[in-house]
Parts: structure tokens; C-alpha cells; sequence
């Protein structure tokens, strides 16, 4: 199981990478292993604004489809069209070409609030 330890995560199993004021998100190497092979990613929100938890998107699996959530409160800058042709990467490479979405942060203060690689480990070891 991959859990960077650069990253912070989210109990909704997204991963999130923060640069200056822009962060990277995309769903972690456990969440695609529980999802199985995806066929599609949405997001049909690049240029709002939203809160954090709120839903930004979806994944499409064989078997499902599962909700996107929001790591923090910002601005949707950028979507993944990558993903299109290949929605598979977030399968191969979740953490790298699998990424989905880059978020303009609105406020700084919300990371307190995400759960380290350690914390993560420990949610999901259940």
C-alpha cells in the first residue's frame, strides 16, 4: 500500500499535495483498489468555487460510482483532461499521472484539519 508521506489525506480517501497557495488532489492508492478498474472521472466544476467536503466530482468503476470531495475551500483551477482518454492512470499511477484536479486554496488554515500519511494509515488499517 502507497501512502506518501509528503501528502496529506482526507477520511474520503483523497490525497492532497500543497504548493504555495495551489494544491494537487486526486484519490489514494487504497480508495482505487477498493473502487477496482475505473473507467471514467467527471468534473464538470473547474472554475468554481467551493467549500471544502462539499462534491467536486465523480469516479466511475466497473461496479460504482463514488463522489469526489473537496479537501479544502478554494477554487477549482484545473482538471486532469488526461483523465479522459485515459481514466485508468488514477488505477496505474494515483499519486502521479492520476492526479484530477488543481485547487486555488482560499483558506490556508484548513490543512490543520487534514489527517497525515500516519493518520491515514491507522483509518484505513482499521
Amino acid at each position: 500500500m502507497n501512502i506518501p508521506s509528503e501528502l496529506k489525506y482526507t477520511k474520503d480517501h483523497e490525497w492532497i499535495k500543497i504548493e504555495g497557495d495551489i494544491a494537487t488532489v486526486g484519490i489514494t492508492d487504497f480508495a482505487q483498489g477498493e473502487l477496482g478498474d475505473i473507467v471514467y472521472v467527471e468534473v464538470e466544476t473547474v472554475d468554481e468555487t467551493l467549500d471544502a467536503e462539499e462534491v467536486f466530482g465523480t469516479v466511475e468503476a466497473v461496479k460504482t460510482v463514488s463522489d469526489l470531495f473537496l479537501p479544502l475551500s478554494g477554487e477549482i483551477i484545473e482538471f486532469n483532461e488526461g483523465l479522459e482518454d485515459e481514466p485508468e492512470k488514477v488505477n496505474t499511477d494515483p499519486y502521479g499521472e492520476g492526479w484530477m484536479i488543481k485547487l486555488k486554496i482560499s483558506d490556508a488554515s484548513e490543512v490543520n484539519d487534514l489527517l497525515s500519511a500516519e493518520d491515514y494509515k491507522a483509518l484505513i488499517s482499521g
